[in-house]
């Protein structure tokens, strides 16, 4: 493919295939999780592991503590547990860290959405005249022409009528006054 050229839309077909890879990836991670009603408190001093197959739990690095997660609130208190401890969901990513990714993430991602944006806005803007504006600006084109052309033949006309008549328009009527 030449460079500089669009590849067009992503088929409708890829969009479904990576959707299902992916929901092939998560189906072992809700498998794994206990139901929500299972006490938190009863995997402390446990592994993260045991604690995190439950999704309402939140665990503790520091004391190996497994607490309910507040869902009253985003993050964890630090009067719970520090966010450089705290872990949800898989035991190799802290609060921090997922916080740092997600900012990164999400501010690329609006980044992104706001240059293919201001990309399409501008291609729109400076975009050759379709085919409509291009046949107006053709028969325009045309008519002046054809106008030029009738207003010579008119001319032609015209001194030839004056010449017969003895009626020709000089170039310069004033230059005969000029000499004496």
């Amino acid at each position: 493919m030449a460079p500089g050229v669009a590849r067009g839309p992503t088929p409708y077909w890829r969009l479904r295939l990576g959707g299902a890879a992916l929901l092939l990836l998560l189906i072992p991670v809700a498998a794994a999780q206990e139901p929500p009603g299972a006490a938190c408190s009863q995997n402390t001093n446990k592994t993260c592991e045991e604690c995190l197959k439950n999704i309402s739990c939140l665990w503790c690095n520091a004391n190996k503590a497994c607490l309910d997660y507040p869902v009253t609130s985003v993050l964890p208190p630090a009067s719970l547990c520090k966010l450089s401890s705290a872990r949800w969901g898989v035991c190799w990513v802290n609060f921090e860290a997922l916080i740092i990714t997600m900012s990164v993430v999400g501010g690329t991602l609006l980044l992104g959405i706001v240059i293919c944006c201001c990309c399409c806005c501008r291609r729109k803007r400076s975009r050759k005249p379709d085919r409509s504006e291009e046949k107006a600006m053709r028969e325009r084109e045309e008519r002046r022409i054809r106008q030029e052309e009738r207003r010579a033949e008119m001319k032609t006309r015209h001194d030839e009528i004056r010449k017969k008549y003895g009626l020709f328009k000089e170039e310069n009527p004033y230059a005969r006054f000029e000499n004496n």
